[in-house]
């Protein structure tokens, strides 16, 4: 038996009036995930347990089966840990963005038109990393380059004593009302400000202002966490598991829980993405291992840029080019299998950010058709009787563990 999860990234969202109050998973062309949806289970799941932020970090390790009010030790720790930082128990990880703040009036006043700075490659963000590390490296201080915007800062004996706000739940607010807090903010709150100064006329700007794009003119820094302990996946459920992801999180989480980690190349965590690859990894991956993981950031980055056309489409690639191909695959194997589709959260178009509301996911299992006749939407999964309201436990679920 195989086990795998297909998980889009902020699929989930609300119904938009653009669509005649249809939501994008109602309005996309699905025909694969709607079957599967109609010959499974489709149900709620509540992945952000009551009282915790919204973030796919807490959202992604309920997916994967950790309770993350026992397990989650911050964001940016775990994509440290993709990263190979080595990190002490005494160290503070802090994700450290590169974003695009708006160019009047003082630092404060600025509004964060972009969390991701038009995307900007890896390549790039290098030149502008390296450009921080100059001015603000310490003894005490280390700046890491990772994927795209997303980067690292590592304060030895740092606090996690700090308000820090993600930068994707505030885009296109002016940033005065959301300045770093508590023990440190200061120090934060300075090196964000100085970082303006060294990066907006930085020549690597220059050049993508030349090219229509957003310039990558601040630091943001935000998430904060020591090192996690998760038990082993295998320990866990007495089976190998790999993870394939383009972003660090998801492979952080997968390290710190000692699964395989896959990389695919041309996979970018956007729109982009190379889809048909990251299935061909999938359906390589499972004939070493039994359960796969694979994970799709495009639609939660449309969600976060208010791209509706873009999320529409992305949820079809996944259709079209990830749960198809692997699907006709292991039928053509005859190898039996439990697939569950899910996202970690809603990212409405309309918010631009996470919300905490329970998401639909679909169990199939090749060898027992439910004939739900129910296809794969928010309302959908409403009208069912099946609600996880303790997200982590959906894996056993999926595993079919019984306590």
């Amino acid at each position: 038996m195989k086990y795998l999860i297909i998980l889009g990234d902020g699929m989930a969202d609300e119904p938009i009036e653009e669509l005649g109050n249809k939501t994008p998973l109602e309005a996309a062309n699905k025909p694969m995930i709607d079957l599967l949806s109609k010959q499974g289970e489709l149900g709620l799941v509540n992945t952000i347990p009551e009282g915790m932020s919204p973030g796919s970090d807490n959202a992604n390790l309920s997916v994967m089966g950790y309770d993350p009010l026992k397990y989650y030790s911050g964001r940016s720790p775990l994509e440290a840990i993709s990263m190979g930082i080595e990190m002490n128990q005494t160290d503070i990880s802090f994700r450290c963005n590169l974003v695009t703040l708006s160019e009047e009036g003082s630092y404060e006043d600025k509004h964060i038109l972009d969390h991701s700075a038009d995307e900007i490659t890896t390549e790039e963000a290098n030149e502008l990393i390296k450009a921080i590390k100059l001015i603000f490296e310490t003894e005490l201080i280390h700046f890491y380059t990772g994927i795209s915007y997303r980067h690292a800062m590592i304060w030895e004996n740092g606090s996690l004593n700090v308000n820090l706000v993600p930068p994707h739940n505030i885009l296109g607010k002016k940033i005065t009302e959301y300045m770093p807090e508590g023990e440190g903010a200061d120090l934060i709150f300075h090196m964000m400000k100085k970082s303006y100064e060294i990066l907006n006329n930085h020549p690597i700007n220059d050049e993508r202002r030349k090219r229509g794009l957003r310039p990558a003119n601040s630091i943001w820094i935000w998430g904060e966490g020591k090192k996690p302990l998760l038990p082993s996946f295998q320990e866990k459920y007495g089976i190998k598991g790999a993870m394939i992801s383009a972003v660090d999180l998801l492979k952080g989480i997968a390290i710190a829980a000692k699964m395989k980690s896959i990389d695919v190349e041309g996979a970018t965590g956007n729109i982009h993405t190379n889809y048909k690859g990251k299935a061909e990894a999938c359906i390589k991956a499972l004939e070493e291992v039994d359960f796969v993981y694979l994970h799709i950031e495009a639609p939660d980055e449309c969600g976060h840029r208010g791209e509706l056309e873009n999320k529409i489409k992305s949820i079809e690639l996944i259709d079209e080019k990830i749960v198809r191909p692997i699907v006709e695959a292991l039928e053509n194997k005859s190898e039996h299998f439990r697939m569950m589709i899910l996202p970690d959260h809603p990212t409405p178009i309309a918010l631009r950010t996470h919300t905490s509301n329970p998401v639909p996911y679909i169990i199939y299992d090749s060898r027992v058709h439910k004939n739900s006749g129910l296809s794969y939407t928010e309302k959908n999964a409403m009208k069912t009787e099946n609600h996880c309201k303790k997200g982590y436990l959906l894996m056993d679920h999926l595993l079919e563990i019984t306590s």
